[in-house]
């Protein structure tokens, strides 16, 4: 039989698979085992062969509980998906609500150098529970005997102390899917809102009524049954310069709309408008309670003292919140108190940033807090208001005519600069004296670098003069956030010098450091070991000596999501170059000047010498923080092209 039958022969046997219900444990076929490739996708490295879920609530001994099971089979198909091997499975655990995993399977099955087919077991004893923090635990294992043509499998069962939180289902992951099956069953008492997200659409979706499935304590009811599939299930590969990957997943989401107990028959509202939320969040003990004026006002009046206009006052109070409490890297919308945060110098982002709003308001400045969702946390659900879409907090301080988004959970931020985490679609703006509306997350400052050098050739083949480099906004924010992980400015350039190889440093200053305001100055007397010697004729040298684009970002031959720097940038790259008397240009890069579709960016190169002196730059510059994936193909050409360039050598010699 040739390749390419089998692979057809075996790829109907995938289809077939969509009619199945959850297969057995352990289960596999002959087929499955011989599969060397996934004939949809050839460049896939591993393929989940099937995948199901079930989520069901029942009554327990302690309450009504959720229970989602989980199994999956997956095939290995090369060492480069080994990783698939290692499962790492979160649950939440707090003092109010206790998950837990359990019922864990796993196996692999393998083929060994003569054919023959073995099963190893997952030893329960290299299971390992582990506290991540005070909210979060983890179960992880490693399957055994991972080796190329693999089957591995497993399966467990996640019990949910709380019905709020009913699990999603992604059928979409970084490696593709034949298979995928999502069951619920899900009694009347509970009504949620299921929310279809993402470019895929469903291969079935079966919904039939199963009669008093639920009895508790005297209280019964019908369930629905819905059965949710999804067959041929491309990857999505995640790129850099993306947001959160859920955000393009195909998968689906549940939120509870209401809740009728069982037992009392009250009928328990959850999805609400956004009336209802600002109701609550500007009567919690947690949030509105610690934004009112005057809050904070003992502790402020110093701080303002002698300030002569708010915005002088409000960089002051903003000053003071960043060095007076640390973050715990933990996230939250909520306080357990601003007045202790200030006191005990510690406290969460809610603390941090609502106490940031509450001292504002203390010294006059009308100031408002915004709730937001991160990068990494996914973009906010619009249709159904969910305050637990939100994960972080900051202030909206309103000086003027002009608005200030503020975060100072970082003391190294400058006043009116988010961090990138936060440049994620909207946020909520909670008023205390008006309705909550939506305003964009968007940087008010670019990403900029300016790099020049001015170098003499010396007779010893060496280079030798000074760069300097001129950092600002988010490019100043990073380099100073980098720097100050040393123990000192000293320990910092020693760091640099080890990195640079042939880069001796000789001098060094740095301007600006603390000034968060100002932009960051680096300026290095160097000498740079090129060529040896001048005892030769002929000469080449690249004049890109740093940061040279040698690797394209963009690797896809098609992105299904849009590129987000989180802003714009521009970098700007200038050597002056001094030769010894007696040298002339032979040949240099040719100037390049490509531009991005509607100004969305460019780059250009330039190159002018005179006599015994040459002048190379270059500038790299994107306009805009967004790029639609109609746009990746062009991003990716000028990558290619910026690479083509910085690779060109500039060819001098000696006057004959």
């Amino acid at each position: 039989m040739n390749k390419l039958l089998l692979n057809i022969l075996i790829f109907i046997s995938f289809a077939t698979i969509c009619k199945a219900q959850d297969s057995t444990f352990g289960d596999y076929t002959l087929e499955e085992m011989q599969q060397k490739s996934y004939p949809a996708d050839t460049s896939a490295h591993a393929f989940v062969l099937k995948e199901f879920g079930s989520t069901r609530l029942d009554a327990s001994d302690n309450g009504i509980k959720i229970y989602f099971k989980y199994h999956v089979k997956i095939k290995i198909l090369d060492s480069k998906a080994f990783d698939k091997g290692t499962v790492a499975i979160l649950y939440y655990d707090s003092d109010n609500t206790h998950n837990e995993i359990t019922d864990i399977r796993g196996q692999t099955t393998y083929a060994d150098d003569n054919g023959g087919i073995h099963v190893a077991e997952l030893d329960k004893s290299k299971i390992f529970r582990t506290t991540e923090n005070k909210y979060w635990k983890q179960v992880k294992f490693a399957l055994p005997n991972i080796r190329s043509g693999c089957i591995i499998e497993y399966s467990y069962t996640k019990v949910i102390d709380n019905f709020y939180m009913f699990p999603d289902w992604q059928f979409q992951d970084d490696i593709p899917k034949v298979y995928s099956e999502y069951r619920v069953n899900i009694p009347a008492f509970w009504v949620y809102n299921v929310m279809i997200r993402g470019p895929l659409k469903l291969t079935s979706s079966k919904s039939e009524v199963e009669h008093d499935c639920f009895t508790s304590r005297g209280a019964k009811c019908d369930c629905s049954k819905i059965t949710y599939t999804m067959a041929n299930i491309p990857a999505l590969i995640a790129e850099d310069y993306m947001t959160a990957p859920k955000n393009f997943l195909s998968a689906i989401y549940f939120n509870l709309e209401y809740w009728v107990n069982p037992y009392t028959g009250v009928k328990n509202k959850v999805t609400k408008e956004w009336k209802d939320i600002d109701y609550n969040l500007k009567h919690a003990e947690y949030f509105g309670s610690q934004i009112k004026k005057d809050l904070l006002k003992n502790y402020i009046a110093p701080v303002i003292a002698g300030k002569t206009n708010d915005m002088e006052k409000a960089v002051a109070v903003y000053s003071y919140i960043q060095k007076n409490i640390k973050w715990n890297n933990f996230t939250s919308v909520s306080s357990e108190g601003v007045r202790k945060a200030l006191d005990t110098h510690a406290g969460n982002v809610g603390d941090i940033n609502i106490a940031l709003v509450a001292a504002l308001n203390s010294a006059g400045i009308k100031t408002e807090a915004v709730l937001l969702s991160t990068r990494n946390n996914g973009i906010v659900n619009k249709l159904y208001p969910v305050e637990n879409d939100f994960n972080y907090v900051i202030a909206k301080a309103n000086i003027g005519t002009e608005t200030y988004l503020l975060d100072a959970t970082d003391p190294m931020l400058p006043f009116g600069m988010l961090p990138l985490k936060c440049l994620n679609d909207q946020g909520r703006v909670m008023s205390l004296d008006k309705p909550s509306y939506w305003i964009d997350l968007v940087a008010t400052q670019k990403k900029a670098l300016t790099s020049n050098l001015d170098l003499t050739l010396q007779p010893n083949g060496k280079l030798k003069g000074t760069f300097t480099t001129y950092s600002n906004g988010y490019e100043a924010y990073e380099k100073r956030k980098t720097i100050k992980t040393f123990n000192s400015v000293d320990e910092y350039v020693e760091n640099l010098d080890e990195k640079l190889g042939k880069v001796k440093i000789l001098k060094s200053e740095i301007v600006n450091l603390d000034s968060l305001n100002s932009p960051l100055g680096e300026v290095y007397e160097v000498e740079i070991d090129v060529f040896g010697s001048l005892n030769h004729d002929r000469f080449s040298f690249n004049p890109v000596l740093f940061d040279r684009v040698i690797a394209n970002p963009f690797k896809l031959a098609e992105r299904t999501y849009p590129v987000d720097w989180g802003m714009p940038s521009s970098k700007r790259y200038i050597l002056k170059m001094h030769l010894p008397a007696g040298y002339v240009i032979e040949s240099a890069p040719q100037a390049v000047s490509i531009g991005l579709p509607n100004k969305g960016g460019q780059f250009l190169t330039e190159f002018a010498g005179e006599g015994d002196n040459f002048v190379y730059s270059n500038v790299i510059q994107f306009n805009k923080s967004l790029y639609s994936s109609e746009e990746y193909q062009y991003l990716k050409e000028l990558y290619n092209k910026i690479i083509a360039s910085e690779k060109a050598d500039i060819v001098f010699s000696k006057k004959k």
